[in-house]
């Protein structure tokens, strides 16, 4: 929950509070900085198209007066949505440090879990996602998304069972998770 309150207000932050966002993030868990650069690297070619996208389609005064270039406003506009999304892969990165993979899972699962009572299989979905995960962590043969396009990708078997480990919920779990959900509230009405 903590994770998704962070998603939801880095939406809402401009440079300062996600400054403290992150510094807050890495002094809790230094360990989060190897898998961050590795997240920030692999999505390099994303992060290039949005700022391109944003800095080229913001309305305002050109860049040197230069017709074909981006705007002011736009580059302003491009530069902070690149830094949130380096902000979303830092606390993606803190919570996959935090609770690692069963801790993930487990976590989603007891999110899910309400729900069930509107006849959703949430535990289809968390079994496909950490299938999808497992898959992301092995190695692939240079080329093979082509391969997969057209339908000539090897497929290899996945685990027979997923074990789903759900810690016992304690007063201060639903004491945090009352904070969170006034801080965040309380920053949506602001």
């Amino acid at each position: 929950m903590l994770w998704l309150a962070g998603i939801v207000a880095i939406q809402f932050l401009g440079y300062p509070g996600l400054g403290l966002m992150l510094t807050v993030a890495v002094l809790s868990t230094p360990a989060i900085c190897r898998p961050w650069l590795g997240y920030a690297r692999r999505a390099r070619w994303l992060l290039l198209s949005l700022w391109l996208i944003v800095a080229f389609n913001t309305p305002g005064e050109a860049l040197q007066d230069l017709s074909w270039a981006p705007t002011y406003e736009g580059i302003a506009e491009a530069n902070l949505q690149v830094v949130r999304l380096l902000s979303m892969l830092v606390l993606l990165a803190w919570l996959f440090v935090r609770l690692g993979r069963d801790g993930l899972f487990g976590g989603l699962w007891g999110m899910l879990l309400p729900l069930r009572y509107l006849g959703l299989d949430t535990g289809r979905l968390v079994v496909r996602l950490s299938l999808v995960l497992e898959n992301l962590q092995t190695e692939h043969e240079k080329g093979a998304w082509k391969k997969m396009l057209v339908g000539e990708a090897r497929f290899v078997d996945g685990p027979d069972s997923v074990r789903v480990a759900m810690p016992n919920w304690k007063m201060a779990d639903t004491l945090l998770l009352m904070i969170i959900v006034l801080v965040v509230l309380g920053g949506l009405l602001l």
